[in-house]
């Protein structure tokens, strides 16, 4: 879709760009894009090789991811990362704590998105690992998990902290059924209501899988966009 396209839809692209030198976890697979057939080489086109791991980028968590014999990617209901979403300002410098989910009356089913300081720190536009990033302590893990919300989303590598208990955050969530799409890009958004579509690629009993993630502010139920809390 062109740039004119996606302003008149109003859609905003909230991925990660796939390139050489985008940050991944540490100890996880780098991402590599070559060119493996070159038109300016003499090739009769040109074909490209990516080679990368599945939590690289903006890319979606499958409860097999800690769970031996749980579902994969490819279970993935398609109504859980497609429809109304909410993103959610988070002001704590550290972590998604229960006092501020509190505060956002966070409901079952929703569909939340939580825009940290990761995205007003430019996390993206770093080729280095930031290991502070902003994640989803346990206790909020615990308190989305006994609300019941189906997805979960995050301005940066991992809903769970470097430096924290990340297998249990993650199983916290997981075991709930609920849905993680991780590396978002929410820089360009604000709090608000929005439209989403979040597809990851369908690789078989797959742990995890990239996905191309846009959003457009929701409409009022008068058919108004929502206006955006800045």
């Amino acid at each position: 879709m062109s740039d004119e396209g996606e302003r008149l839809n109003g859609w905003i692209d909230v991925s990660v760009t796939v390139r050489d030198g985008v940050p991944h976890w540490p100890g996880n697979p780098p991402i590599v894009l070559q060119r493996h057939m070159d038109i300016g080489r003499g090739d009769d086109c040109n074909l490209s090789r990516l080679a990368m791991g599945l939590h690289s980028g903006t890319h979606v968590d499958g409860p097999i991811h800690f769970r031996l014999g749980a579902a994969g990617v490819d279970d993935m209901p398609l109504t859980a990362t497609t429809g109304e979403a909410r993103i959610v300002e988070i002001t704590d410098p550290h972590r998604v704590t229960v006092d501020e989910l509190i505060q956002h009356q966070i409901r079952r089913h929703e569909r939340i998105l939580f825009r940290t300081n990761n995205s007003a720190r430019s996390c993206w536009q770093t080729d280095a690992f930031i290991e502070d990033f902003v994640y989803i302590s346990e206790p909020a893990a615990v308190h989305l998990a006994e609300t019941g919300v189906q997805t979960v989303g995050i301005d940066y590598l991992s809903v769970g902290g470097y430096h924290a208990d990340i297998a249990s955050i993650h199983r916290i969530l997981l075991d709930a059924g609920i849905w993680i799409i991780e590396g978002l890009d929410l820089s360009a958004v604000s709090a608000g209501r929005y439209e989403l579509m979040c597809l990851p690629i369908k690789v078989q009993h797959s742990d995890g899988a990239p996905a191309r993630a846009i959003v457009r502010p929701a409409p009022s139920p008068d058919g108004s966009p929502t206006r955006q809390l800045s």
